[in-house]
């Protein structure tokens, strides 16, 4: 059994996330990996699902309509009883970035783009 019902991506960039997902499945830690250009659908996707279903979340921080930090206020507002654990994947290198991410109580990480096997790892 996998330790996450689903894994989401949320990166406006298409290429981040064909390079991830294919990386990901390698490591095989979901029978699932959904793609999410927009923040938005995402947190649609997630009201769709119960509680119990435990989700890993990859979020880009820059993207355009709904950004990162619009996600996470979003998520914390509207999501309360869920244990999801939520990774910011970003290609920001400002150390303001990284303090804000991890000021957030359900942002259990912060990693530089691109993803490796190596961070991935690290997340599980």
């Amino acid at each position: 059994m996998h330790p996450y019902y689903s894994i989401l991506l949320i990166d406006d960039d298409p290429i981040n996330n064909l390079i991830n997902r294919r990386l990901i499945s390698k490591i095989d830690v979901s029978d699932k990996i959904e793609e999410y250009l927009e923040a938005e659908k995402a947190i649609e996707r997630i009201h769709e699902l119960k509680g119990k279903e435990k989700l890993l979340i990859l979020l880009d921080i820059n993207m355009p309509v709904m950004n990162g930090w619009d996600f996470l206020n979003r998520y914390m507002n509207e999501f309360t009883d869920r244990n999801d654990k939520i990774v910011m994947l970003s290609s920001s290198i400002d150390f303001q970035d990284r303090q804000k991410a991890l000021n957030y109580e359900v942002v259990h990480n912060f990693l530089e783009k691109p993803l490796t096997p190596e961070k991935m790892k690290s997340i599980l």
